[in-house]
C-alpha cells in the first residue's frame, strides 16, 4: 500500500481554508509548509489574551511607534509557506499602516497562549518560527500553571517568568510591566 504524498500547505491555501470556514473553528495555519489545525479555544484562554490584548494597548495608546493585534490577524513575513496567527503581536505602525499583513517584517513581541491542543506547535514548531524571524520576545503563556516562558531569538532554552511580565520597547522607553497575579486572577 502506498503512502500518500505529503500536502506542503502555502499561505494562500491557508488563507482559503479559513475563509471557506470563517467562524474561527477550526483554525489553520502553515509554519514552512506544515499545516497546523486548531480548535476553538477555550475560555480560560480567550481571557488571558483579552487582558493581554487590553494591557498592551494602554500601554502603547500614546507611542507612535507601535500597534498591538490579536489572534484574528496573520504574519507570514512574507514567506509563501507560512501563515500564523499568533494570539497576540505587536508590529511597527508603520509597518501597520501599509495595509497590508504579508508586509509585516518587524514584531518585537509575538505571544501565544497555550491551549491542550496548540502545547506542540506554540512551543516548538511556532517558536522556532519566531526564533528564525528574530521576533524579538516570545511570551508562551501557561494560564493554568501562571507561568510564562521568555525566549528570544537567541536562546536555547527560556526563561521561565513567576511573578512579573516585561517588554522593553526601545531602550530609551519605559518598560511594559504586568504583574502575572493581574494576569492570571479568577474570573
Amino acid at each position: 500500500m502506498a503512502t500518500p504524498e505529503p500536502i506542503y500547505h502555502t499561505a494562500d491555501m491557508v488563507r482559503a481554508l479559513n475563509e471557506a470556514n470563517p467562524h474561527w473553528t477550526p483554525r489553520y495555519e502553515t509554519v514552512y509548509g506544515e499545516l497546523l489545525v486548531t480548535p476553538a479555544p477555550r475560555v480560560w484562554h480567550e481571557v488571558v489574551v483579552l487582558r493581554l490584548v487590553t494591557a498592551l494597548t494602554t500601554f502603547l495608546r500614546d507611542d507612535p511607534t507601535w500597534v498591538v493585534f490579536g489572534s484574528l490577524s496573520d504574519l507570514t513575513w512574507g514567506l509563501p509557506d507560512t501563515l500564523v496567527s499568533p494570539d497576540v503581536f505587536v508590529v511597527s505602525r508603520a509597518e501597520a499602516a501599509t495595509d497590508s499583513w504579508d508586509r509585516f517584517r518587524t514584531v518585537p513581541l509575538a505571544v501565544e497562549v497555550l491551549s491542550p491542543s496548540s502545547l506542540r506547535a506554540d512551543r516548538f514548531t511556532k517558536r522556532r518560527l519566531y526564533q528564525d524571524r528574530e521576533v524579538g520576545l516570545y511570551w508562551i503563556v501557561d494560564a493554568d500553571a501562571h507561568t510564562v516562558e521568555v525566549w528570544t531569538p537567541d536562546v536555547h532554552f527560556p526563561s521561565v517568568e513567576r511573578e512579573t511580565l516585561t517588554w522593553q520597547p526601545a531602550p530609551d522607553a519605559a518598560p511594559f510591566v504586568y504583574p502575572l497575579a493581574e494576569l492570571f486572577q479568577p474570573l
